[in-house]
């Protein structure tokens, strides 16, 4: 017998008293769970229109049955190809890479930067060694590093607080890349209202709350200093390609972005995790995938399940209106489609990543 209506009625007897109607002077915010009523169109998207490389995935299956389901649901959705942005060197790198090449032509993992020791005499020159080997081990990009105002510490096992991507003694790593033809994704600052105050007046506070940036720490780099060391690594090394994951965490203004993009034609933007963020502004959006539909690649950073790629579709390729995911974004404001066209969806699913992967595999 399925266990699927048992499961059913306990998911429905479990968040009941969340979906309940409540006294709206008793009401958390936290609990509140809007339901359009507006009688519309809804659009089903399980598979992409057209063959997706995910740019912006982790290690996420742990098990050879967790990775098998993984290129299943790949399969169904329509995922040619995800990268692993393992943050890892050493050991840690080995053993991640080696569990995914199983599947060669699925997936593509990328190391980090190794920081061990980064204040000691010699450092660079130790860590352009441990990229090299990387590099021969299998890794053709690195990434995700991260950068929240204290420094880079996405790597692992040592993060590199303290260090920032436009630090002289990242140069040599950077050069390095260039030369080896590995691009580099990173993550620097936050969302904005993650930096905003964390009361009423704030349209994104149940998930800023979670990831809000606490301003009080000694050295935190704010949000325009740490565009700032992006836009100077970029700058300073033309030949090394950069992806600035998550729009480089600049939703609230996308010029910022674009104004980047029209000066460095040696840096992309992922969309990685930022749909929630994105969706309330669809027509702008739609508009700015048309102008950087040259520069912008797909990503998701938010798992490996079916319904999770079926979102990002329907965003990306529906015009859907006023829905809402609660489940997977805990902001309260409703989402919409943006409509893309076939030209702009394809380059943006795959032939954008295609110039970026086929440059770094020579």
């Amino acid at each position: 017998m399925s266990l699927k209506p048992f499961l059913t009625v306990a998911l429905l007897v479990a968040v009941t008293p969340l979906c309940r109607a409540q006294d709206v002077d008793q009401l958390l915010l936290k609990n509140y769970r809007p339901r359009s009523i507006y009688n519309i169109p809804i659009s089903r998207v399980p598979k992409a229109k057209y063959p997706v490389i995910d740019m912006h995935a982790h290690a996420n299956a742990k098990t050879s049955q967790q990775l098998a389901q993984w290129v299943k649901t790949m399969d169904e959705t329509g995922i040619e190809k995800t990268i692993i942005l393992s943050y890892a060197t050493g050991a840690q790198f080995d053993s991640i890479y080696a569990s995914y090449k199983k599947y060669p032509n699925r997936f593509e993992v990328w190391c980090g930067f190794d920081y061990t020791g980064k204040d000691a005499p010699g450092w660079p020159e130790k860590a352009v060694k441990e990229l090299e080997r990387c590099y021969r081990a299998g890794a053709r990009g690195v990434g995700e590093l991260g950068d929240k105002g204290l420094g880079e510490f996405y790597s692992k096992p040592t993060p590199g607080y303290g260090l920032h991507i436009d630090d002289a003694r990242m140069k040599p790593l950077l050069q390095k890349c260039a030369e080896l033809k590995m691009p580099i994704s990173i993550h620097v600052a936050e969302p904005y209202w993650m930096y905003e105050p964390m009361d009423s007046t704030n349209d994104g506070l149940m998930n800023a709350s979670k990831w809000r940036i606490d301003k009080t720490k000694a050295g935190l780099l704010g949000h325009a200093d740490l565009i700032k060391t992006l836009e100077n690594a970029v700058r300073d090394n033309p030949k090394t390609i950069f992806i600035a994951c998550h729009f480089a965490n600049c939703e609230h203004n996308l010029t910022i972005l674009g104004s980047l993009l029209d000066k460095y034609p040696n840096l992309y933007a992922d969309i990685a995790a930022r749909y929630g963020e994105t969706a309330p502004i669809p027509r702008f959006m739609a508009g700015f995938y048309k102008k950087y539909q040259d520069r912008l690649l797909y990503g998701t950073d938010m798992g490996i399940s079916a319904d999770m790629y079926a979102t990002t579709f329907r965003i990306l390729e529906t015009l859907d209106e006023h829905f809402y995911e609660h489940d997977r974004f805990s902001y309260h404001w409703p989402l919409n489609g943006f409509g893309l066209d076939d030209k702009i969806l394809q380059k943006v699913y795959r032939q954008n990543a295609l110039k970026i992967l086929k440059t770094s595999s020579k």
